[in-house]
């Protein structure tokens, strides 16, 4: 489980390709490597991944198919940052929302609107997934746990404060990039749940 708290980002350092399958070596800070294991799940752009190697400072993480197609992960190049968590432990803050790692979908950034001390970013969703967003819900954006400010159809916005600007890598994202989104659990539950019930009446 993860919680959306981003703590720092890593630089992609080598990227191996094979077919519908990639590796990705990230050079992930001393604070992040500490305790760290193969096996470990830590999370890349809100993406769950496994250690798979670690060698120093450089960490490898492999990508299946199904990871390459859902995020944005297969777009990324040597030199690039991504957003990192360690996954969670029992005992630990919840300062965001509980996360699966769990990509459901991609969204495109479509306008940016500054402001003194903060930014609101507009992003489309595609058209299925629409009817998980709600006024101060939350969302996964690319691993950071985000509360949605405003709704219209597709489109919904978030509000970033400096600090998310500055840990993060939204703070680099311009008009047309895509970012990794993950629904609620909970929000897509009782979506989901309401769903099967109205078509179960409709149908009886």
């Amino acid at each position: 489980m993860f919680t959306g708290i981003v703590q720092g980002t890593a630089e992609l350092v080598a990227v191996e390709e094979a077919q519908e399958f990639r590796t990705h070596v990230l050079a992930l800070p001393a604070a992040l490597r500490e305790g760290l294991e193969l096996g470990a799940s830590v999370a890349h752009n809100g993406c769950c991944l496994t250690v798979t190697a670690i060698d120093g400072e450089r960490v490898s993480f492999d990508l299946m198919r199904e990871t390459l197609r859902l995020t944005n992960l297969g777009q990324l190049a040597v030199g690039d940052r991504v957003n990192v968590e360690r996954a969670a432990r029992f005992g630990d803050e919840i300062g965001g929302h509980a996360m699966s790692g769990h990509v459901i979908t991609m969204a495109e950034l479509g306008e940016i609107d500054e402001a003194p001390n903060n930014r609101r970013l507009w992003f489309t969703l595609p058209q299925p997934y629409e009817r998980f967003l709600f006024e101060k819900g939350y969302i996964g954006i690319d691993g950071i746990s985000l509360t949605i400010g405003e709704v219209r159809g597709q489109r919904f916005c978030v509000n970033l404060i400096p600090e998310t600007l500055a840990r993060t890598t939204l703070g680099e994202r311009v008009p047309g990039d895509r970012v990794n989104i993950e629904i609620d659990p909970q929000t897509q539950a009782i979506v989901e749940t309401v769903e099967r019930v109205l078509a179960a009446r409709r149908s009886a």
